[in-house]
């Protein structure tokens, strides 16, 4: 295919037109090929003809229109190297500089097509085409690195050399397709002056039960003529088909028009054409709704916001008369093109647009109405798009799965894809762990309580691991618990991922038999007022209170040396007393609460951990004054200090029954 679709190509709006007055023979017949948009046939055309243009501007004009023809014909190769050519002759049209960056995006050269749009955007600034260029450069290079999850196939038993795109189903099983191509077998003798190849034809494939397609063959005479035939669109009941026919004559431009058929058996009657517009515009690739009541539609008809734009017309009922051409307005049509609308069976709006932000080409975009009446348009994203051409989608009704037409294989042509979505699948492999040791814990009870109200229920292994496979779309706790140890749990989530994952987390249970600490309590100096940041680690005291009901505590705090013993206790009963009136306001019972200061009388005793932090202390050394004092540093002194300034909680009973 074309930039669009070879029975659109011919009808494209052109960048510019010159004066046929006093030109030679062969230059006259290579611009009445372009300007009839016979871009195949211009190609040679123009080549033969550059040799007797004398005037070095012209000369300039034919190597634009040369890659003009290039990038209509959809050799993006070949499209590059000449506007390349046509900018070191200094052409004066910044389109050309435009038109390149689009070619360097095509072919995934996205570092100099951002430099080719950067310059666009500074000789024409109010064109919103150089900045979404380099945001599209941008974009597809981080979608190229994170693909969607879609696995996309060529479907090479029913692809030829030649044309192949458009795919609609047409049976409700989903093992008849028709697609448009032009291969060998269209009607027809002539070669399209656009494309070099035959005008197209709709031609249907059958797959068998072993799941291999059958070798594609026209439709009747009844469908396909001599002129351009494709794009169908079926109706949900399949005895219903919208499909275009473009007739075309040697350098004359003509319009497409949308014609219907229905279906009676196996055969297709006589299509009959809509009437739609006047018979000199492009009306094109038709999407019927899944009520029969909306056509969707594209044409390049004046008034509309650039290029193509999409367009749709309304009846009351399937048997009433279609309404007035209502265009898609600015949200979904762009000075681009948008081409090849496709209506989902759940009723989501797909489109084709190299206006929108996107990949390279055409790129497919998904469009959902919302609450207030506006769209949200969605690129597809890689794989289901690439740097080439991606366009006409179609899906089976409740899987994610179906058929686009792609040019992504390098190959100059268009093919169709199959692509399917994998069900999303989430595990999770965690470890159940002593908090102060990194000990695993085999035989731990794990639980797995999802949103979706199902709870399940493990063992840890000899390894304390554990495993549970998730749902999409769900939040999860995992409660872990062992005698002699608290409650402990951590969370995930599989809420808005787009791909498969295996998780993995780490559940520390707390020992009950010695006093667990709470870190980050902190008090002003000689003050028993808890400050703000001291909250943080409460309420995950609070959590753990709340996970582990039948436990009452003992508040414990702890002072350092320096002061008299009597204001140490003093203070340490006060501050332990500020926890527990934390607690009772974060409504935990006050009867599964003791306050108790030690004052300086129990200084802390060195741990792998501290060890860990600081070297200085070993391991087992109890921090009272006669080590604080042999200390080298004052630093290391009142780091010592600090150490045993401390908050800390012991478990006295695992069963408490609250007050009815």
């Amino acid at each position: 295919m074309s930039k669009l679709s070879t029975f659109l190509v011919v009808l494209l709006t052109f960048t510019a037109s010159v004066s046929l007055k006093a030109q030679s023979a062969k230059e006259e017949k290579a611009l009445l090929a372009y300007e009839a948009g016979e871009y195949y046939d211009a190609i040679d055309l123009l080549k033969d003809a550059y040799d007797m243009v004398k005037d070095r501007d012209d000369k300039t004009e034919m190597i634009f229109k040369i890659a003009e023809c290039y990038r209509h014909t959809n050799d993006m190769a070949k499209a590059e190297l000449w506007y390349k050519k046509a900018i070191a002759r200094d052409y004066q049209n910044p389109l050309a500089v435009l038109y390149y960056g689009q070619a360097l995006k095509e072919n995934g050269n996205y570092e100099d097509a951002i430099n080719q749009f950067k310059r666009y955007k500074e000789l024409v600034p109010e064109d919103p085409r150089g900045a979404d260029g380099v945001l599209s450069c941008e974009l597809a290079r981080q979608w190229l690195d994170n693909p969607n999850g879609y696995q996309v196939e060529e479907v090479r038993m029913i692809d030829s050399r030649d044309n192949d795109y458009a795919p609609a189903y047409a049976r409700d099983d989903y093992m008849e397709l028709y697609f448009t191509s032009s291969r060998e077998e269209a009607t027809g003798d002539e070669l399209h002056g656009a494309t070099g190849q035959n005008f197209s034809d709709i031609f249907v494939t059958k797959m068998d039960r072993k799941g291999k397609w059958s070798t594609p063959v026209p439709l009747g005479e009844n469908i396909n003529t001599e002129f351009e035939d494709g794009a169908p669109s079926l109706n949900t009941s399949f005895n219903v088909m919208y499909f275009t026919r473009c007739q075309v004559s040697k350098n004359k431009t003509m319009g497409c028009e949308i014609y219907e058929s229905k279906r009676n058996g196996d055969e297709w009657s006589k299509a009959q054409s809509l009437k739609l517009a006047g018979d000199s515009v492009v009306i094109a690739h038709p999407a019927i709704s899944p009520d029969e009541r909306t056509l969707y539609f594209v044409s390049d008809m004046p008034g509309g916001y650039g290029g193509k734009d999409l367009y749709k017309v309304t009846r009351e009922n399937i048997a009433g008369e279609w309404g007035n051409m209502e265009n898609m307005g600015p949200e979904i049509n762009t000075p681009g093109d948008e081409v090849f609308p496709y209506v989902h069976p759940d009723g989501t709006l797909y489109f084709s647009s190299n206006g929108q932000i996107g990949m390279g080409g055409l790129d497919i975009f998904k469009a959902t109405k919302k609450d207030d009446g506006t769209w949200k348009i969605e690129n597809m994203r890689y794989p289901i798009n690439s740097p080439a051409d991606d366009f006409g989608i179609v899906f089976q009704k409740d899987v994610e799965a179906g058929f686009l037409s792609s040019s992504r294989d390098s190959r100059g042509t268009d093919n169709l894809y199959s692509f399917v979505l994998p069900p999303l699948k989430f595990s999770i492999t965690g470890y159940v762990k002593d908090e102060k040791s990194d000990e695993a814990l085999p035989d731990a009870t794990v639980k797995s309580i999802g949103s979706d109200g199902v709870t399940l229920e493990t063992k840890t292994e000899n390894d304390g691991s554990f495993k549970f496979m998730l749902k999409p779309a769900t939040d999860y706790v995992f409660i872990a618990s062992h005698d002699g140890y608290l409650n402990g749990k951590e969370r995930e989530t599989t809420k808005g991922l787009d791909k498969s994952q295996d998780f993995n987390t780490t559940i520390y249970l707390a020992s009950i038999e010695k006093p667990i600490e709470l870190p980050n309590i902190f008090y002003d100096f000689a003050k028993w007022d808890l400050r703000p940041e001291s909250m943080v680690s409460l309420d995950k005291l609070v959590e753990t209170l709340n996970d582990n009901p039948n436990v009452t505590i003992e508040l414990m705090s702890h002072t350092d040396s320096r002061g008299s013993a009597e204001a140490n206790m003093e203070l340490s009963q006060k501050r332990a007393q500020s926890v527990v009136d934390y607690l009772i306001k974060k409504g935990i019972a006050p009867d599964r609460l003791t306050a108790k200061g030690y004052g300086e009388s129990q200084p802390k005793v060195v741990d792998e951990k501290i060890h860990e932090q600081y070297p200085a202390f070993p391991v087992g050394t109890l921090l009272n004054d006669k080590f604080i004092n042999s200390l080298p540093s004052d630093d290391l002194k009142e780091i010592a200090y600090q150490i045993n300034r401390r908050t800390e909680f012991q478990v006295l009973r695992t069963d408490y029954q609250p007050n009815k």
